[in-house]
C-alpha cells in the first residue's frame, strides 16, 4: 500500500492551499484517514482525521481554518487549508489505516512521504 501526497508549497500568510493524498495498492478497505504535520524542530502532531463514515476530528489550532474530506470510492483524503499562518509551516504527512484482506480485521497504519508547506511573506 502506498500513499501519495501532493499540493504543498509556499504561500503567503492568509492564503490557502489544498493537500491531497491517494492510497493505492492491495487495499480491501480504508478506515481512518488523516493528516499530521511536523513543524521545524518539533514532533509530529495531529492536524485532522476523518473516519470512513465522515466523522471529523481537528487539532484546536486549525479548527475553523482547515477542512478535511475524503472520497471513499477513490481512497483519497484532502485537506483544505485556509487563513494560513506562519505557525502552519511544517512537513505534512497523510496517514491511513488500511486492511488488505477480508476476514479477521487487521488494520495497518500507513504513512505517505511528507509534503512541505511554508507560510511566509
Amino acid at each position: 500500500v502506498q500513499l501519495q501526497a501532493s499540493g504543498g508549497g509556499l504561500v503567503q500568510p492568509g492564503g490557502s492551499l489544498r493537500l491531497s493524498c491517494a492510497a493505492s495498492g492491495s487495499i480491501f478497505r480504508v478506515d481512518d484517514m488523516g493528516w499530521f504535520r511536523q513543524p521545524p524542530g518539533k514532533q509530529r502532531e495531529l492536524v485532522a482525521t476523518i473516519t470512513s463514515g465522515g466523522s471529523r476530528n481537528y487539532a484546536d489550532s486549525v479548527k475553523g481554518r482547515f477542512i478535511i474530506f475524503r472520497d471513499n470510492a477513490k481512497n483519497t483524503v484532502s485537506l483544505q487549508m485556509n487563513s494560513l499562518e506562519p505557525e502552519d509551516t511544517a512537513v505534512y504527512y497523510c496517514n491511513a489505516v488500511v486492511s488488505t484482506s477480508p476476514g479477521p480485521y487487521i488494520g495497518i497504519n500507513y504513512w505517505g512521504k511528507g509534503t512541505q508547506v511554508t507560510v511566509s511573506s
